[in-house]
């Protein structure tokens, strides 16, 4: 039979409700497992004492609390780059995939939003968005083309063209050397 029983017999007892309680019978330090299985004390679960709280760190500055740093000048250029790489950036959205354009500026410029409320006090409370980082936005931005975030709120940013392609080369520059 290939070197194994087929029959189903292993050899061990049946189970029996009326058996003996688990650990009586057997060697010190082994434990009656599933089925009157020995197992080694070590792949017992150990029950630990549970651990003392320990105070969460600070949690990273949100996109909104950075701008506002970053335009009272309170927050270096390298932070509030790092910082909207990984914030999630509201984007208002037109019948066609991709970003809105404002071509009634001096450059044409994408509106970006911190949140929904600041997107939903530009464009409305019925407006269509998507969602994107930081890092997809300098990925996806079409060359050319600038950004203003929270155009309507009381911290603005605008970033024409040319920051926003040195925004590009600086993240490049960080991730690949």
């Amino acid at each position: 039979m290939y070197g194994y029983d087929q029959s189903g017999y292993s050899g061990q007892q049946p189970y029996d409700p009326q058996r003996q309680p688990a650990g009586e019978g057997f060697a010190e330090g082994y434990v009656e497992g599933y089925g009157g299985q020995q197992y080694y004390p070590e792949q017992q679960q150990q029950q630990q004492p549970p651990a003392a709280p320990q105070a969460a760190p600070p949690a990273p500055p949100t996109l909104a609390d950075a701008l506002r740093a970053y335009t009272s000048g309170a927050m270096s250029s390298e932070e509030f780059h790092d910082t909207f790489l990984a914030a999630k950036i509201y984007c208002p959205r037109g019948e066609t995939p991709g970003f809105l354009a404002l071509h009634n500026t001096q450059q044409p410029v994408i509106p970006l939003f911190t949140s929904l409320k600041e997107l939903r006090r530009y464009a409305g409370k019925e407006s269509r968005y998507f969602t994107v980082t930081g890092g997809e936005v300098l990925d996806l931005l079409p060359t050319g083309y600038g950004f203003a975030l929270d155009m309507e709120g009381e911290h603005r940013l605008v970033l024409d063209a040319k920051s926003v392609e040195e925004m590009v080369e600086y993240t490049m520059r960080r991730l690949y050397g």
